[in-house]
Parts: C-alpha cells; structure tokens; sequence
C-alpha cells in the first residue's frame, strides 16, 4: 500500500467543495503550511519578541518599524495569522491521518496470500527452485522457519490441476507503516501542545473576557482588575521579579503594546541570591533559596531554584531566569564640570530618580544601574583580542581615543571594580546615558585614570573621558585645575608665577611676552577666548586652531611646541597656586607629576565635550540583589513531551525500518514441489538485495533466478 498525497474526494458536491476539501486534506497542503511556520518561527527567533515599540523604532526605522508592527512580527507566535495557520495545519494533518489510516490499518492486516502464481514472475528479487518434499510439508517447515525469523506467516491452499498447491505468504516491518501515523500525530500533538501553551488563551482572554494590556506606571496594586489574568488561568508564562528579603506574588507578562499581570496562587519570598562568577566575569552559578507561602492554606514550603532546576508547586514551574539589581543604594559625589556648578553629594536607589538643577534648567537623574564586578580585558590586544562577553574596554577606548600601541599579545583580564549607570535627563524629556567606574584604572601608559563613559543613544557605544588619579587615588586634583582653569584673576596669577620661574632675571624685557603668550594659551585652552571661524570650544584644538590662522605654515611646528610648552608650565602653575588656596603643600615636580599633568592636560581638552554640567562618581553603595524567575502553568508540555517521542519513534521506523513481504508458491512436481519464490520491498536497497540472497539459500538451497 502506498500512502496516498491526495485529500478526501466527496462524492455529490459541488466542484469547488471537492476541491477545497481535496486542497485542505492533502498532504501538499500540510507541507505547505509547515514550511510557513517554520519560516515564521525562524523570524520570532531572530527578531526580539515583546519589545518596547522604541526599541524597533531604533533598530529598523519608523517606516519599517510600523511595517513590522502592522504584521504582528513583534509577537509572532501570538499573531493571529500564526495561530491561525497553526489551526490549519492541525485540521489538515488530521485529515491526512484520517484518510489514510484505514488504508494503512487494513494493509497491515493483509497478507496479500491471494496473489496469482503467475505474478511472481514479475517481481525484481524472484527465484525457483525444487523441494523433496510434499507442497505441504514444504509450506509448514518454511513458514515455521521464516517465523523464528520474526516474518508474520499465512499459508493458504489451493487446488491445481496437477493436485494440491500452497501459497505461502509472509511480511516483516509492518512498523513502516505505524512510523507515518506516529510522524504526523506527532505534529498534530506539538501543534496543539503548543496552542494549549502559548498566548492563545491569554490572547482569548482580551479578545472576548474583558481584558486589556496595561502600559502605565505606578505600584502594581494600583493595577486595575481588566489588566490582571485571574489565578484559574489555565496556561501563562511570565516573569517575577523579587529582591532579597523582599517577596511577590504577581507575574508580569509583555505584550508588544504594553503588560499584562498575572496573579499567583502562591507567593514568593528570596531569602538569599547566590552568584558566582568564573575569571572572565561571566557568571558561573547564579541560584536562589526562595520560600513559597500558599495563599490558601498559609503553607510554607523552602526550595533552591537554579537554571536547569526549577521548583514546581501547585502545577507551577518556577524557573531561574536571570539576576538583577533589586533596589541599590548608592552615594555620588557631583564633580562640577564648568564654573556654575558646585560640588555636592547625593544618595538613591537603582531604578530611582532625583531632581537637579543647572541654574535655571532643571534635570532629572535616573539611577539605572550598578555592577559591582566589572572583568575587562587588558592586555595588549590582537585584532581579534576580545573576552567572552564581547565588552573589550581597552581595546573599545584604543579605538575611540586613538591609541597607536596595537601589538599583538595575550589577552589579561582583571576586575576593575564597581561602575554605576545613570541617565541625565532635561525637562524636554531628552536623556543621556552616562557609565562611570568607582576605581582607577591602569591603561597602557602606566597611569591611572578613573573612566567616565558617555552616549547619546543604548545602540551608540559608551566614549570614554579618562581623568588622571591623583596622588590619593581620587579625582580631587583634576577637579582642582579644573575650576581654577576657568578662573581669570587664577590664570593671570599662575602666569605670573610662570614667567618669572622661566625668565632668566637679566632678560626682564621677556617678561611681557611671555606673559602675553602664556595668558593667551591659558585663555584658548579654557575656551575664555576664541579663534574667528573656529567651532571649537577650547582645549587642545582651539590652540591648533589658533596657529593655523595667525602662524605662517613654515614657521607653525616650532611656534606650536614653544606654546605648548608654554600651556604645560602654565598649567602647572596653575594647579600650585589652586593648591595653595586650599592649603596643601605644593606638587614635587617629578615623574609622577608630569606623567599626571600629561593625563591632566589631554583630559581637560576633552573635557570641554563633555555633554553635562557635572560628572556624578560613585564613592560608596549598599548592594541589594533581585532573582527573576519565570513562572510558567504548561498543561500542554506533556502532550509535545508525547509528540516528540512519536515523531522520533515515527521518524526512525519510517527510515530505518522496511516493509518487505514474501511470497513462495509450492506446487505439486512428482514426489517434490517445485518452488516460485518473489520479494518485494518499499525501498530498493543493497540491503534488500542481501537479504533475498539469504533467503534464497536457505529456503530454497536448489534454485536458481
């Protein structure tokens, strides 16, 4: 029997009917739709599913974004048209299997014993052969022989002019045929597991119970009851947030336009969050002991989630999703990044925000993140030098800032500490993106440099402003030069010390220009003056920008170094007489110091494209962590458990199983029988050809083709 890729034919009905039924239940049509929902799947596999329509936005544009949107790409295993190809393909492969299960059932009920002697001979594997036994002795000692080879054996007689024949018939692989009604129940069986488990009935739930998506703010018991899935819900799945010492009893479920909450039978409380990391900083365990109490009954039950190991109560599967920050508490110090803002200290938690002022414009600030491990690769780095978790820091600041030292080397990772993550946003509602580490850091010119990361955009890599440490490993004496930079009556002050440091006493006609000089530096590196034409608002180009256009080209190289000697002595001045008015000693001018006011000086340029009023560093913090778990109800996962063990079981017997039947006709010849022996096989392989060359020899030792 060949299984048939037709569909039903109803007999009576009009020409479209029978053609529409005929298309539905045909197996192209089944393959069609398979191929659909494979393509699809593929696409909700690329494409984050339930993202905020911003990030879309980001990524592909408005124009596509909205595309995308308008086809439900976005939550495509809950579109409509998913769901409803899913549909099809259940109905369809269900009436496959109802159209040719009877046929596959009577076939393997079949020994086909009623074939015509005749038509053995047109068989590709046949032979004949002579027996010294009566036909019928021969068919009993034959059939009992193929039986111990686990053939199924039917003898049948018939009468012949020359006596008494017998046709013996046998079959073996009968699971052939079993493996197709396995294969496709498996994918009926997947396909309805997989609408039980999905979002069809949440998705049920909003099209005809009343519910909607939530996308406000506020407490999640401020939720009214339209956005909230009773605890009776059959089938969710969604994620749990819940800090340590904290618990919560309220799963969130993402929708592409907004949430959806979900109300648990049960809460959970997390006793302690457990992480540990390997050398790379990748996390090597991350676990929770949880304690779920039932609503119901008061009942407390301890359990130890980890990833592979969930915890099941009342039919709910607890998973370890993810770890979190849980509401941190970090202290910053404000580091004035111009002359209209002052120092101050400020304290708040992660996922918080507070309210700053820049004189008349009002910011918020925005607590988004703390790591307290921070594992960075700095090593002299290859081309291809980048750790595991793709964040390579040095080789990320030797590209932007435009290091030449690219040798290669081995890579060395070491933790750089603690960074915290915030965002600066104005009253029109534009944000940056600002990551700053706690710890100085030692880069490839030995000197320690504390990292102040910016963006405009979560797609725009972080770049970086490095501000030399002090000799107290802190920030205190940048921020020192750095205001008395933008104080005229200082710079003068320091010019003043520096031209008479530098000025030999009996050449004190030099002293005015020198001093001019060393005012006009100070001055174009502060941004206090500026170059006509020039876009730069001081630092290091604006001096560049200034030769260009008051110093002959031929004579630019010596002028340029002279005044950047100049600056150098300048600034160095600078920061003796910032020192005095605070009461500190005065700088030793040695290694140390120059290899400081080197950093100083290339920090201060940059410094005047910092987008903020005030650099916020992190001096101390209290660490709060918070598990995400994923709490799922899956009453479908036991039918796809069933469907992949058909569609293995189906898969393998429709491969590596072959339905072979066997015919031997014995007529009667003299005091023997002569034999007609044929094979037939539904596939045509070497092994089959083996196999009736063992059969013929030892069933039928005298034969021949």
């Amino acid at each position: 029997m060949t299984v048939s890729t037709q569909g039903l034919e109803l007999p009576g009905s009009s020409r479209t009917l029978r053609a529409a039924v005929e298309l539905l239940s045909s197996m192209r049509f089944s393959i069609s739709l398979l191929t659909v929902i494979c393509i699809a799947s593929v696409i909700g596999t690329v494409l984050k599913q339930h993202e905020p329509l911003n990030n879309y936005i980001n990524q592909f544009g408005p124009f596509w974004a909205e595309v995308f949107g308008k086809l439900d790409l976005y939550a495509v295993y809950s579109a409509w048209w998913f769901l409803l190809i899913l549909a099809f393909l259940v109905t369809s492969t269900s009436l496959c299997i109802a159209r040719n299960t009877p046929k596959i059932v009577a076939d393997l009920k079949a020994y086909k014993e009623n074939i015509r002697e005749q038509s053995l001979q047109a068989f590709h594997h046949r032979a004949q052969g002579s027996l010294a036994e009566t036909p019928e002795a021969a068919a009993q000692r034959l059939g009992r022989l193929l039986a111990t080879g686990g053939w199924k054996v039917k003898l049948q007689r018939r009468e012949t002019p020359g006596g008494s024949g017998w046709m013996l018939a046998a079959k073996a692989g009968a699971a052939n045929k079993l493996g197709y009604l396995a294969a496709h129940s498996a994918i009926v069986l997947v396909c309805i597991g997989g609408l039980l488990d999905g979002d069809l009935m949440v998705r049920a739930q909003m099209w005809w119970g009343d519910k909607t998506v939530y996308n406000g703010g506020g407490l999640i018991a401020d939720v009214r009851p339209e956005h909230r899935l009773s605890e009776r819900n059959p089938t969710f799945r969604g994620n749990l947030l819940v800090a340590e010492g904290t618990q919560s009893s309220t799963a969130i479920l993402n929708q592409s336009d907004g949430i959806l909450l979900q109300d648990l039978p049960f809460a959970i409380e997390l006793k302690k969050f457990i992480v540990e990391y390997y050398s790379t900083g990748m996390p090597k365990l991350f676990a929770s002991e949880i304690v779920i109490h039932d609503k119901a009954t008061g009942e407390k039950k301890e359990a130890r989630v980890e990833v592979n190991h969930p915890a099941n109560f009342k039919g709910i599967e607890i998973y370890q999703s993810s770890f979190d920050d849980g509401g941190s508490t970090v202290r910053l110090r404000a580091q004035p990044m111009n002359a209209a803002t002052r120092s101050f200290e400020i304290e708040g938690v992660i996922g918080g925000t507070s309210q700053l002022s820049n004189g008349d414009q009002k910011l918020t600030l925005e607590y988004t993140g703390l790591r307290v491990i921070n594992v960075e690769n700095f090593g002299t780095n290859s081309p291809t030098g980048v750790d595991v978790r793709k964040v390579d820091l040095r080789s990320s600041l030797e590209q932007r800032l435009g290091a030449a030292n690219k040798a290669d080397a081995p890579k060395t990772q070491r933790n750089v500490g603690p960074s915290v993550s915030y965002k600066l946003r104005d009253e029109a509602g534009q944000a940056r993106e600002f990551q700053n580490y706690m710890l100085p850091v030692v880069l490839g010119d030995g000197v320690p440099v504390f990292l102040m990361g910016m963006r405009e955009t979560p797609s725009d890599p972080y770049r970086y402003l490095r501000v030399p440490a002090d000799a107290d490993g802190s920030t205190d004496e940048f921020f020192r030069l750095r205001t008395a930079l933008a104080d005229p009556a200082l710079r003068a002050q320091a010019v003043r010390r520096y031209a008479a440091r530098v000025v030999d006493p009996s050449r004190k006609d030099l002293l005015p220009q020198l001093s001019a000089s060393a005012l006009r530096a100070l001055g174009l590196f502060s941004g206090a003056e500026t170059v006509p034409g020039s876009a730069a608002p001081g630092g290091l180009q604006a001096v560049a920008d200034f030769m260009e256009s008051n110093v002959p080209e031929a004579e630019r190289e010596r002028a340029g170094e002279m005044l950047v000697r100049i600056l150098n002595g300048a600034l160095f001045e600078l920061l003796q007489v910032a020192r005095e008015r605070a009461g500190l000693k005065p700088l030793v001018s040695d290694e140390t110091t120059q290899a400081f006011m080197t950093q100083a000086v290339l920090a201060l340029s940059d410094a005047h494209f910092y987008p903020a009023p005030m650099v916020l560093q992190l001096t101390d913090f209290t660490q709060l962590q918070a598990s995400v778990f994923q709490v799922a109800r899956a009453p479908g996962k036991t039918i796809v458990y069933l469907g992949c063990a058909l569609l293995i079981l189906g898969v393998f017997a429709m491969l590596y199983v072959r339905e072979r039947r066997l015919w031997i006709w014995l007529a009667p010849q003299g005091q023997g029988a002569q034999a007609s022996m044929a094979l037939s096989s539904n596939r045509k392989t070497l092994d089959a050809d083996r196999e009736f060359e063992h059969l013929r020899d030892k069933l039928l030792p005298r034969s021949h083709p």
